[in-house]
């Protein structure tokens, strides 16, 4: 045969053995919840890129959503692409063999493509290797990383089997066992293996299909930005932003929580264990530190879970504890202080607004820790580990931070500043303060760009580990237009940083709008 038809027949079977991988790595996906490369790929490039630069990129692409598609699209382009180039190898030295001895080269194509696969594989393994602990359905972190790593595995075992087996077809030739040769036409042995090939990428695109209709792309970056702010946020208006292509949808049944690292006696907690504690309840703001001034990324709840410090207090923490690390179904990782940790306000919450947490919301079980910003507050916790020094958490190691402590924080929320505002009347300029667990003391606006300061009159305040709405009432002097601006004082008497201060910390500043008076 000649050498071009063989590297045809090596580049066809490899695209449908691609193929054939996909559709394996997607079922493992929908049915076990084993983390497909384009996730993990993904999130090990992310944390390699240094925040300022990843927002930068974010904008250039058109927001998280967009990058997340183009990365999974390219991952998986890239797969099929390397997929081609390993059946022209097996082609190539299949029709260099035959040019030497007048025969197939078989075993040399099938032990070269073989160690390629192999090797493929371990290089794969290792790169991502910290991310493949992620199961979406819940199980725990050890037999987590062996299903993905053997789900890898057997999905490119069966790529190089489909290849080897189609390359069979196309040349007609027997196996190295001297099997019968399949007889017939070459256009049709290359119908045949187009037809397997077609059914694959209807099955793997049918797969994509339905994980695209559960993916995070509908809600993920959701801001809570009324005009009239509930005191308590709607659970399905309470902000979101996941790292996740899809968010974990955890089986009851199979999910357990460990308490280990630096403890006397670790413990693995399952759900009805947990709900059997002694509960409290507590009102909590949670802030994204990426939330920008005057922006939505804040939400407030009531939270019913379990002090975390009873936890740890069963496990009997060692001396020379630190931090503490926690682990997310999705392989997210980050700290706080074993001090913060101890607090009695820090819960792994399993209760949202009085019903069960949602999925995207991190059912079953969170940490809530007041005081800190969201990423510190883990979802889907499946490991609590006690550690004796610093470990750094996903966002922490793309660059976020050094300080996670929630700033000071006041908005506007209303009125609706885009619309001229009527003069006849007193105009309720109104809006929320926020200052981590450190509590509100007093709000004040300014409705002639920071020249003086006037009092607002806070209209609900009940926890200092939550939001205040407060409110004012301004008769402006005439027609024209007015900046205004809003600052907060926090418990302990600490005046809200003017800014402006930007990422990779939490935002700082006063919110300033423009009033137009009609």
């Amino acid at each position: 045969m000649e050498r071009r038809k063989l590297l045809g027949a090596g580049a066809l079977a490899g695209l449908v053995g691609g193929l054939a991988m996909t559709t394996c790595i997607l079922v493992l996906r929908a049915t076990l919840g084993v983390t497909t490369p384009s996730e993990a790929v993904g999130d090990r490039v992310a944390e390699q890129i240094p925040a300022l630069r990843f927002l930068d990129l974010l904008g250039r692409v058109g927001g998280y959503d967009r990058l997340k598609q183009l990365g999974v699209s390219g991952v998986i382009l890239g797969g099929l692409f390397l997929a081609i180039v390993v059946g022209l190898v097996y082609g190539w030295l299949s029709a260099r063999r035959a040019e030497e001895e007048h025969r197939l080269g078989r075993p040399v194509a099938l032990a070269v493509s073989g160690a390629v696969v192999a090797g493929a594989w371990l290089v794969l393994v290792g790169l991502v290797w910290p991310f493949l602990d992620a199961n979406f359905r819940g199980l725990p972190p050890a037999p987590a990383r062996v299903a993905s790593a053997a789900g890898l595995l057997a999905s490119m075992t069966l790529y190089w089997v489909v290849l080897v087996l189609g390359f069979r077809i196309l040349t007609a030739e027997g196996s190295p066992l001297q099997a019968r040769p399949i007889s017939g036409p070459s256009g049709r042995r290359a119908l045949v293996v187009s037809g397997v090939g077609a059914f694959f990428a209807l099955a793997s695109g049918g797969l994509l299909a339905s994980l695209y209709r559960k993916a995070t792309f509908s809600y993920d970056g959701l801001e809570y930005r009324p005009l009239d702010v509930e005191p308590i946020t709607p659970t399905d208006k309470f902000y979101v932003v996941t790292k996740n292509i899809i968010d974990p949808t955890i089986d009851r049944d199979r999910w357990s929580m460990t308490v280990d690292g630096l403890v006397e006696r670790p413990r693995t907690w399952r759900l009805d264990e947990l709900t059997a504690l002694p509960a409290v309840t507590q009102e909590t703001t949670l802030m994204c530190i990426s939330n920008a001034v005057g922006a939505g990324l804040m939400s407030n709840a009531i939270w019913k879970g379990v002090p975390l410090r009873t936890l740890l207090e069963q496990s009997a923490p060692r001396s020379g504890a630190v931090e503490v690390a926690f682990h997310g179904a999705d392989s997210f990782v980050d700290t706080f202080s074993f001090d913060k940790a101890m607090e009695p306000t820090t819960l792994v919450a399993y209760e949202m607004n009085g019903a069960p947490l949602e999925d995207r919301h991190g059912f079953p079980a969170r940490i809530i820790v007041p005081g800190l910003v969201g990423e510190k507050n883990v979802k889907w916790i499946t490991r609590i580990q006690v550690v004796d020094r610093d470990v750094k958490g996903f966002y922490e190691r793309q660059g976020w931070g050094p300080d996670f402590i929630v700033p000071t924080r006041s908005r506007f929320s209303g009125p609706a500043f885009d619309q001229p505002l009527p003069r006849t009347a007193p105009i309720r300029l109104q809006g929320i303060a926020f200052a981590g667990d450190r509590g509100v003391s007093g709000v004040e606006v300014s409705v002639d760009d920071g020249a003086s300061w006037q009092t607002a009159q806070i209209d609900y305040d009940s926890s200092p580990l939550a939001w205040v709405l407060w409110s004012y009432r301004w008769r402006p002097p005439g027609a024209g237009e007015y900046p205004l601006l809003v600052r907060a004082t926090d418990g302990r008497g600490q005046l809200q940083d003017p800014g402006p201060v930007g990422p990779p910390m939490a935002a700082r500043g006063y919110h300033r709008v423009t009033a137009r008076v009609a």
